[in-house]
């Protein structure tokens, strides 16, 4: 019976992940690269102040453009302020064109394995959670979800690949010497979001009014949400944040319910390795 049960769990594992990487595998293969086209001055034109100051800051000037990015991570999660932390280690995939972010994690609770695939692809999304990689602990899908993780894609632009605030399906609708509002829209999704950036042109928080947390019985209640970034490093040729928190701002007060720490950031990946 150990055996079989151990034998059951391997194979769910590798079947689970296995799911995650031909996805990436398919994406990979349908996207093109333009490797040739170089971001410069001229693509800033158009860019509040503070935005420019900060593709200034981040080194993205004079490098290629970014057509899809890869990010590793590590860090802990949680559900609510009572939960236990839960470690992690994740990997992710983004595509600039059409918007794809393909996400999955490693953590444990109470000692057990738990694995995470998050997808969304040009506005639609699903998050699939599962216990020893078969136990469905949590799967969400709908309207709130793709409008959540338009959120989170436009977010991961911010963080992690300033070069893609050239991108024409964001409106830049207000700023000053150290904020900027933008209105990011994408097959029938517009998300609003406020950046705020220090003066020294590092990006420092993002916030958006329109995403959801995932409540009881699988609720989904829009909440103000917000990723404040610090410990900035070299990574990949860029100066990036290397550690952010996520934030919900419930009316009891602010949770936060995750903290990520950059290990690995590489651009315009060709083939899956």
């Amino acid at each position: 019976v150990i055996l079989l049960v151990v034998t059951l769990v391997g194979y769910c594992t590798w079947s689970f992940v296995r799911t995650y990487e031909h996805e990436v595998i398919s994406t990979l293969n349908k996207s093109a690269l333009h490797l040739d086209s170089i971001l410069t001055e001229t693509d800033l034109v158009s860019l509040p102040t503070p935005v420019k100051r900060y593709l200034r800051y981040s080194g993205a000037v004079g490098r290629p453009k970014v057509n899809n990015f890869k990010i590793e991570f590590t860090g802990k999660i949680r559900k609510d302020e009572t939960s236990e932390w839960m470690p992690f280690a994740a990997e992710q995939y983004n595509f600039v064109d059409p918007p794809t972010r393909l996400f999955f994690m490693n953590a444990t609770m109470n000692r057990l394995p738990v694995a995470g695939f998050h997808s969304f692809k040009n506005g639609t999304a699903f998050m699939d959670i599962r216990l020893l990689s078969f136990i469905k602990v949590q799967y969400q899908s709908g309207k709130e979800m793709d409008i959540a993780e338009t959120v989170t894609f436009f977010n991961d632009m911010c963080c992690m690949a300033p070069a893609t605030l050239i991108d024409k399906r964001i409106t830049w609708l207000e700023s000053d010497s150290t904020k900027a509002k933008a209105a990011f829209s994408n097959n029938g999704i517009t998300i609003i979001a406020l950046l705020y950036f220090n003066k020294e042109g590092a990006l420092i928080n993002f916030v958006s009014e329109d995403r959801y947390a995932v409540g009881e019985n699988g609720t989904m209640q829009k909440l103000p949400w917000s990723t404040p970034l610090g410990d900035y490093k070299e990574m990949d040729g860029l100066r990036l944040p290397g550690y952010a928190e996520v934030i919900y701002k419930y009316p009891k007060g602010d949770l936060i319910y995750g903290t990520f720490t950059l290990k690995n950031v590489t651009y315009n990946v060709e083939l899956l390795k």
